[in-house]
């Protein structure tokens, strides 16, 4: 229990705090972009083209594993961050919030058309818009469990567990023809260099926050650094 307080401890400081609250406008604004994006690329979309995969293999009906299986997925994450990693919360939501931002930008610079005989998710609103298919290149449903893996590589069950939940989630939107294999084999190289553009300009940040123990000079010393 005095562990778990000690971690909560960091945002006692203003300083982490402010990090905190930043992180989280961020991602809010990554979002929004992503929405508009994708809105974007559905009302530019062009004609399909065809695909090593999709066009060899049946449409599956995995909805509700698309549907239900990120927010599964996001749960546990979401859990494990708050309740036992809450130091890396920061550094997570502020690379997440690149990746989308990142990903938005490649939804608004080409505009191929869904496969043909792609599943039709069900779904209105808000919801229906991100569900919708039509945002293609590339795929986040291969790239931010597989960003998650990159940001916990120190904890190995947590990073195995975001590595199969990767290579599932790129699998299950190959079966149901939501995404063309391009979008989810580049997935894992151009995550991988968003992590590394974030590890560079979070630099600080992450080692603020990913070594922090209680009474660690090293922790200390950063603390008392103007970081800004």
């Amino acid at each position: 229990m005095k562990r778990f307080a000690s971690r909560y401890s960091i945002y006692k400081d203003k300083k982490n705090l402010a990090r905190l609250a930043a992180s989280v406008l961020f991602l809010a604004v990554s979002i929004f972009a992503t929405y508009f994006a994708i809105l974007y690329a559905t009302d530019h979309a062009s004609f399909p083209v065809t695909d090593i995969i999709l066009s060899n293999i049946p449409t599956y009906n995995v909805d509700a594993i698309f549907l239900y299986g990120p927010v599964i997925f996001w749960t546990v994450i979401g859990v494990y961050l708050i309740f036992f990693a809450p130091e890396k919360i920061p550094f997570s939501l502020k690379t997440i919030a690149l990746f989308l931002l990142i990903r938005s930008a490649f939804l608004c610079m080409t505009h191929i058309g869904p496969f043909p005989s792609h599943a039709l998710i069900r779904g209105g609103g808000i919801i229906g818009v991100f569900n919708s298919g039509d945002d293609l290149f590339f795929s986040s449903h291969t790239g931010l469990p597989f960003l998650m893996a990159l940001i916990l590589w120190d904890k190995k069950p947590w990073r195995i567990f975001c590595i199969i939940g990767s290579i599932f989630f790129g699998i299950i939107v190959l079966m149901a023809h939501l995404h063309y294999s391009i979008d989810v084999f580049a997935a894992f190289f151009i995550t991988y260099a968003i992590y590394r553009i974030a590890f560079r300009f979070l630099k600080r940040e992450k080692l603020l926050f990913d070594k922090h123990v209680e009474n660690d000079p090293v922790v200390s010393a950063l603390n008392s650094a103007d970081l800004e």
